[in-house]
């Protein structure tokens, strides 16, 4: 059974000024995509450093989630900490990502230059950062379709399962409809 967290953060909605959308997208996405029987812990919390800290430890090493993704947090803003606090519990940076959620964004707006998500390995897990947007979120895991639903720019997703195999974590599959997991070809 893969675990996953799925972690939203967010000064408003953690506050209840306003519903978060963050994680039922990350659910919803997961849920049509992830064909392994998996189990999700999801924490919905503000933009501190500390407790965005303190919640990647307590899902990697107290709970055992495989996958970790966040959603919010990653632009400019001065209360924007999620790419500090996630580098801060790292013990290596996966940089490739986020170059990669940048290009994808870069397809649909030109301020993705100002996104700053990032990725990272602590144990045997992979905590990856997401953008805010539902939209968003499911564009950067999908990638970029055409019109015949031909991938013109791969989402991360792709690369997620074997991601997690090199690191030891369980083994994933997706349906392929949705989004396709790359593994190497065996010689």
């Amino acid at each position: 059974m893969m675990k996953i967290g799925l972690v939203s953060i967010s000064d408003r909605a953690s506050a209840g000024i306003y519903q978060d959308e963050g994680l039922p997208a990350l659910k919803a996405w997961l849920e049509q995509t992830v064909t392994t029987p998996m189990t999700f812990v999801e924490a919905l919390i503000a933009d501190t450093q500390a407790e965005i800290e303190a919640t990647l430890k307590r899902l990697v090493d107290d709970e055992g989630c495989s996958l970790v993704l966040t959603t919010g947090g990653t632009g400019p803003a001065i209360r924007d900490v999620t790419p500090e606090a996630t580098l801060a519990v790292a013990d290596k940076e996966m940089p490739g990502f986020g170059e990669q959620m940048r290009q994808i964004s870069l397809y649909y707006v030109p301020t993705a230059i100002l996104s700053r998500q990032v990725a990272v390995i602590r144990g045997q897990s992979l905590i990856v950062n997401l953008p805010g947007r539902p939209k968003a979120i499911a564009e950067t895991l999908g990638g970029v379709r055409g019109e015949n639903n031909e991938v013109i720019v791969h989402g991360i997703f792709s690369a997620i399962p074997y991601c997690l195999d090199l690191i030891g974590a369980p083994f994933m599959e997706t349906d392929p409809a949705h989004c396709q997991a790359f593994r190497p070809k065996k010689k």
